[in-house]
């Protein structure tokens, strides 16, 4: 009996040892704009977003204890570097995800690299992420510069409006969706007349806007985002611009900016997009969720692109035993993405999230059926099209 008792004793303690093995705890860091313009379509949400990620991939029933912190980075490239650095050396944090502003999100890819950590960009826009300063460290979830471009610039001249001027945000970002977009309108046998850039962020946008309505453009292009863009289009109509004849175009625009400027001043506005919440029933249920947990206001694609993308890094822990950088990042490559906000798609070998992309133009109010239905589809934009060739952005971990 006693021989007995001591092998069950040591089999139990096998189990109890073998399963405390088994566990995995894993440190994400989400890391954006909580105070400035960036806010509303970052912010808060993208923390309730993560952790909506851990609870319905039900990390802790599968052995992952997960925490979640999170800062503040102004917008600014050396706050959003220092706060990366303390959190992977004194930290132990093993992810970082969301990083809206391009100029920080560089700065923050390359940190990851040199610190050997995985980050997991959803707000950023600049397709330099996965082109020339592209990091085997690096996955750019939601949306780039070069997808927007070419779904709402393309989409314009095709219908005639050809000559463009643009308003741009005088930082990475801006700067590179009015290069991108300039390439579209000239591919297309558009031209472009004039740009003028603005600080980031800015306020008053009266002399830039009159010199856009000098130019005679039929198209003013608006290479910036958040509070910046809801502002420029605010004052463009206190102007009579559009009245005038000029069309606008919100390159990248948020439907938390819609919901600021309402219907009466956005109506009409034509914008790309890889998520909204009233595509189909998953994403009105899962919407649905969030928005109770954030004020009653629903998701930006930003918000989706950090769930999405945090589920897919605990699938990937999961599936390699561990949370070692170089075999989670193979798995994540290797394993396609399936989730019920971006639906079925793949990590291409420089690091560029795939999935289908949307034209959408904003209902005017007597569209509109009630509270955040502001979007109607024009065009879908396939994965295999939606994203730039990855032949051409200069990644040199492409073979």
């Amino acid at each position: 009996m006693k021989l007995r008792t001591l092998a069950l004793a040591s089999l139990a303690a096998l189990l109890m040892a073998g399963s405390a093995m088994a566990q995995t705890s894993v440190k994400i860091g989400v890391l954006n704009d909580r105070s400035g313009i960036y806010a509303d379509l970052s912010g808060e949400g993208s923390v309730i977003a993560a952790r909506m990620a851990v609870e319905d991939f039900d990390a802790a029933a599968k052995g992952i204890n997960v925490e979640i912190v999170s800062a503040d980075h102004q917008n600014k490239p050396d706050i959003a570097s220092n706060i990366a650095r303390q959190w992977y050396d004194q930290d132990g944090v093993d992810a970082i995800f969301d990083v809206p502003t391009s100029s920080a999100a560089l700065a923050v890819a390359e940190i990851s690299r040199d610190k050997n950590k995985i980050f997991m960009d959803s707000g950023a826009g600049s397709a330099d992420l996965t082109g020339k300063s592209c990091s085997p460290n690096t996955v750019h979830w939601t949306y780039d510069t070069w997808a927007l471009a070419h779904g709402t610039g393309s989409a314009l001249v095709k219908e005639g409006f050809k000559k463009w001027f643009f308003l741009t945000a005088d930082y990475a970002f801006g700067q590179a969706l009015e290069k991108d977009t300039s390439a579209v309108v000239v591919e297309n046998g558009g031209e472009v007349v004039g740009a003028v850039r603005h600080p980031f962020p800015g306020t008053d946008f009266s002399s830039y806007l009159l010199q856009a309505q000098a130019s005679g453009a039929d198209v003013i292009g608006l290479a910036n985002a958040g509070g910046d863009t809801v502002n420029a289009i605010k004052q463009a109509a206190e102007f009579g611009i559009t009245q005038a004849g000029q069309k606008l175009a919100a390159l990248l625009i948020f439907i938390t900016d819609v919901h600021a400027l309402g219907l009466e001043t956005a109506q009409g506005l034509v914008l790309t997009e890889s998520f909204y919440w009233d595509m189909n029933d998953q994403t009105r249920a899962w919407s649905k969720r969030f928005a109770e947990q954030n004020g009653g206001n629903m998701p930006t694609m930003v918000h989706a692109g950090v769930y999405a993308s945090v589920l897919h890094y605990l699938k990937a822990v999961e599936a390699t035993g561990g949370k070692d950088t170089t075999a989670v990042m193979a798995k994540m490559k290797e394993m396609p993405t399936d989730d019920p906000l971006f639906g079925k798609g793949e990590i291409r070998a420089d690091g560029r999230h795939i999935h289908d992309m949307y034209l959408f133009q904003v209902k005017s109010p007597e569209e509109s059926k009630g509270p955040w239905d502001y979007y109607k589809l024009l065009a879908t934009i396939p994965a295999k099209d939606a994203f730039r060739p990855l032949a051409d952005g200069g990644c040199d971990l492409v073979k």
